[in-house]
């Protein structure tokens, strides 16, 4: 079992900058691939970005490409996805995942933290 906290979320203006973090305690963190999805009310919870277990290997949506990173800390036990030059678009609730493997489909990912509210404003 892994216990997944997000933290960071907020209000900020569009072209702005948010770093979001996702704390894990339980089960060993590097055993897992990492990933931050999103969800806005009425539609699909929607795959931003996933990291495998070492780090060395990522990969971004079309969306958020160019814009958003994803890395990881396997010492603190911490997911992060920083994110720039924000649009309003990019405004909803954020959630980190832990699985096995890095896929963009939300139903790969066995553990979910409770998301962290980003709000962009134009």
């Amino acid at each position: 079992q892994v216990q997944l906290v997000e933290s960071g979320g907020g209000l900020v203006q569009a072209g702005g900058s948010l770093r979001l973090s996702c704390a894990a305690s339980g089960r060993t963190f590097s055993g897992y691939a990492m990933a931050w999805f999103r969800q806005t009310p009425g539609k699909e919870r929607e795959f931003v970005a996933t990291i495998n277990q070492s780090g060395g290997s990522t990969f971004d949506a079309d969306s958020v490409k160019g814009r958003f990173t994803i890395s990881r800390d396997n010492v603190k036990n911490t997911v992060y996805l920083q994110m720039s030059k924000l649009k309003p678009e990019d405004t909803a609730i954020y959630y980190c995942a832990a699985g096995f493997r890095c896929v963009s489909d939300y139903r790969g990912y066995n553990y979910w933290g409770q998301g962290t509210e980003v709000t962009v404003s134009s």
